[in-house]
């Protein structure tokens, strides 16, 4: 299993994921996400280190990017991500959101893909993080930068589909 933590250290221009679950089922997540649906706001503190990580590497001029293939209407989860992800454009990420009709061809699981090169796929049981699979074979990193191209051209900025899809950017 590839060590993220050390392939956001150390990647050198950009890192990439797609994220194709409907819901992710972090711990850490779940009662914020809960105040969320109830009050329209909570406190982001359970999201300081990611953010933390994101402006540290974009001041360093590297790019983190993100595209969330989401089903129309949005979950509860997927309203809450989209309201979190102002945030995380906040720091620097950009997050792109896509709606599932339109990610046809895509792959149809999550990965990270670090300066085009070095690529881990993701495995959840019922959105639970389990494990990172090193993606090593040529041809299928090619594909992968394919796909993160095709998906990110395909994909609407963050505020623009905030505004179509949550009753508050």
């Amino acid at each position: 299993m590839p060590d993220l933590g050390k392939l956001f250290a150390e990647f050198e221009h950009t890192a990439y994921r797609l994220e194709t679950l409907d819901r992710y089922n972090s711990p850490n997540l779940r009662e914020p996400m809960t105040r969320y649906l109830a009050t329209g706001t909570t406190d982001m503190a359970w999201l300081d280190g990611w953010l933390t990580t994101v402006r540290v590497r974009t001041r360093e001029g590297r790019a983190v990017r993100r595209v969330r293939v989401v089903s129309l209407p949005l979950s509860d989860y997927n309203r809450f991500g989209l309201w979190t992800a102002a945030f995380n454009n906040e720091a620097g990420e950009d997050i792109r959101y896509l709606a599932r009709d339109d990610a046809a061809g895509l792959p149809e699981f999550d990965y990270w893909l670090f300066d085009s090169r070095t690529a881990a796929r993701m495995h959840f049981d019922d959105g639970v993080a389990l494990d990172a699979e090193p993606i090593e074979d040529p041809a299928a990193l090619v594909d992968l930068n394919y796909q993160r191209d095709a998906a990110w051209h395909r994909a609407i900025m963050r505020d623009d589909f905030a505004a179509e899809h949550l009753d508050q950017p």
